[in-house]
Parts: C-alpha cells; sequence; structure tokens
C-alpha cells in the first residue's frame, strides 16, 4: 500500500510499488487528464507535481512518491493556475490538446518558482514538453501573458 497525499487528499494506492506513477494515477485513482506519451521521460505528456515541482510520471515508480504531495491537473489550483488557464484560454493555446495536461504543469512550475521568467527561463523550463501541434509560440505567449497576470 503506497501512502501520499493526492490532489490535497491523503491517498492510498494498492499497486506494486514498481508500477509508474503514471498509471497508478490513471487506472487505479480514476485521474486520466495527465496523459502517456512516450513512457520515457522524453516528452512531458505525463507531468505532474511532486512536492510541487514537475516530475515525469511515467518513469517514476509509484514507490518513490510515498509520504509525498502529488498534484495532477484535475488538482492545480492557486493563483498561478489561475493566470495559466486564463492565458490559455485567452491565447487559444491548445490545438489538439493531447500535450496540454502537461505543458500546463510545467508552465505552472515555471511560475510558481520564477514569477518573472526571461524567454531562456521559459525555453529552458518547458525543454523536453513536446507538441506535435507544434504551437510553441502560443504556449510561450501564454506564459509571458500568465507572468503578466501575476505580476
Amino acid at each position: 500500500m503506497i501512502r501520499l497525499t493526492l490532489n490535497g487528499r491523503e491517498t492510498a494506492l494498492d499497486v506494486d510499488p514498481e508500477m509508474p506513477l503514471l498509471w497508478a494515477l490513471r487506472d487505479h485513482a480514476g485521474l486520466t487528464g495527465t496523459k502517456f506519451g512516450c513512457g520515457i521521460a522524453q516528452c512531458g505528456a505525463c507531468t505532474v507535481h511532486l512536492d510541487g515541482a514537475p516530475i515525469r510520471a511515467c518513469v517514476t515508480p509509484v514507490a518513490a512518491v510515498e509520504g509525498a504531495a502529488v498534484t495532477t491537473i484535475e488538482g492545480v489550483d492557486g493563483p498561478v493556475a489561475e493566470a495559466v488557464r486564463a492565458a490559455w484560454r485567452e491565447l487559444d493555446v491548445v490545438q489538439c490538446g493531447y500535450c496540454q495536461s502537461g505543458q500546463i504543469m510545467a508552465a505552472i512550475g515555471l511560475l510558481s518558482q520564477t514569477p518573472a521568467p526571461t524567454d531562456e527561463d521559459v525555453v529552458a523550463a518547458m525543454d523536453g514538453n513536446l507538441c506535435r501541434c507544434g504551437t510553441y509560440q502560443r504556449i510561450r505567449a501564454a506564459i509571458a501573458d500568465a507572468a503578466t497576470r501575476l505580476g
């Protein structure tokens, strides 16, 4: 039994400790907002927060999050999350949408640590979050917009 705080709630997951966190979230906790992309931590579709920092759930064994706080796209909240969501809507960032939960989680992680990021900060933080639709310019613009909203 793996115990953790999941989206602010104490949770116990009866899963194999070596199971990737992604599958524990999707198949056992019913939180399907976190997506499977590549399975090797290269695309970022599975990005969640572990104690507030973005991680790749597809390569994180669920045993590694024992006692920690995991936040998924379903549970993220607060002023940074609201600013990011508003910017995403305002700038119509989403195209197919598959990668967007990971993109948004990475953006929230960046702005939580660096409220006024430089272009280089944004590029570095979002490196590894791939979008096969190529909406990178809108993603970067939305992060800048969210930073302004928080400003």
